[in-house]
């Protein structure tokens, strides 16, 4: 069974399978951002008249939105090839991609910004500020949690390990098959909404909202999984630690503005200390 696992795995994440889907991301990206830029002028010059309304076409800026929304596919992808790796590794890759979430959402929010109020009257302006605001601290604050995460070595068993290792590369395999499904029903739930009821909804949370919903059930079944390979207590409460971070990212997309904001940041601010509190404890023992 751990053979069939590994074929799949090394199948699926090889670097040839890599490169197809980094050029098949490049060529979304590119086709996804002339699409989005010809319905915005469609609708400019009155080409056609549908969707109207919809916050994301009616502003050319906001075509990046739309190769930005790739890269974050093949981020998940990433994440998911990262998984088996180690706790350090697949939580500093969750930071990674709830940044490029809140650095796409900036596309979304500078068409909506109003230049002819005071700066701090709408709620427009100031979500921008907050988001690049929350952009620059998350940015130094996953360097930080990189670089602490190099000084994290795994010790123990090495055929512990190894078996350990094969256990999450079989719950990456069963949470890939989940994503892709979780994506097509996310996505045309979502147009069936926008066509029919020209509901727009909170486009940042779509799929993302189950997406981190499903990795905590993930991470908590390889947290129970790693109590057959270690009984340090360091060991346990750091991988604790990092559950509750991607649970505090979970919660962030029940919310909106400052509170968004606060909620990724100490999310990271959370998994940072608990790295380096557990980098000081395996130093000293």
């Amino acid at each position: 069974m751990q053979t069939l696992i590994n074929q799949f795995f090394d199948t699926l994440f090889s670097e040839k399978a890599r490169a197809i889907l980094e050029r098949i991301t490049l060529w979304l990206s590119i086709c996804g951002f002339v699409l989005h830029l010809g319905l915005i002028y469609s609708l400019k010059f009155q080409l056609i008249n549908v969707l109207r309304d919809f916050p994301l076409l009616e502003n050319p800026i906001s075509a990046i939105y739309t190769p930005f929304t790739f890269i974050l596919i093949y981020e998940i992808y990433l994440l998911v090839l990262y998984l088996p790796r180690s706790f350090t590794t697949s939580l500093s890759k969750q930071f990674e991609i709830i940044s490029l979430i809140l650095i796409r959402r900036i596309f979304g929010d500078i068409p909506q910004v109003s230049l002819d109020v005071s700066w701090f009257d709408t709620t427009e302006n100031l979500n921008l500020m907050y988001d690049l605001g929350g952009v620059l601290i998350l940015y130094f604050l996953i360097y930080q949690f990189k670089k602490d995460s190099l000084k994290s070595v795994i010790t123990g068993d090495s055929k512990k390990i190894d078996r350990f290792i094969n256990s999450k590369k079989g719950i990456s395999l069963i949470l890939i098959a989940c994503l892709i499904c979780m994506s097509v029903y996310s996505f045309s739930h979502w147009l069936i909404e926008l066509f029919s009821h020209s509901s727009f909804g909170n486009i940042d949370s779509i799929f993302y909202h189950d997406f981190f919903e499903l990795l905590i059930l993930a991470d908590v079944f390889i947290l129970l999984l790693s109590f057959q390979y270690t009984e340090r207590y360091t060991q346990i409460l750091r991988n604790t630690g990092f559950v509750i971070c991607t649970i505090l990212i979970r919660l962030s997309f029940g919310t909106s503005g400052l509170t968004n904001v606060l909620l990724i940041i100490s999310s990271v601010v959370f998994g940072l200390a608990i790295l380096r509190i557990y980098n000081l404890s395996e130093r000293s023992s």
